[in-house]
């Protein structure tokens, strides 16, 4: 298991497109991979409800989490898409 802690940088925070993002890229990936909130709340990153429902704010700590055959590509590329902003306004 690989696992990383990324701050969401971005003003909006993970709202639809950013969510949309993190799924799509976490789907090319055979690993199980998971973001966890400061509050313990485990999501699936595959899923966008789960994604969307992490509701993380700008400032928001989340932990980037993969187990699988490419876990640490996976977890990465995950962070760092995160901690990019999304190319959105930081």
């Amino acid at each position: 298991m690989t696992e990383r802690t990324v701050v969401v940088r971005n003003r909006a925070g993970l709202h639809t497109r950013p969510a949309a993002m993190i799924v799509k890229l976490a789907a090319q990936f055979k690993s199980d991979i998971f973001l966890e909130s400061d509050d313990h709340v485990r999501i699936n990153a595959k899923s966008i409800i789960g994604v969307m429902t992490l509701a993380a704010a700008q400032g928001t700590t989340l932990k980037v989490i993969a187990s699988g055959p490419d876990e640490e590509e996976a977890v990465h590329a995950i962070s760092e898409i995160i901690e990019s902003g999304f190319g959105e306004p930081i």
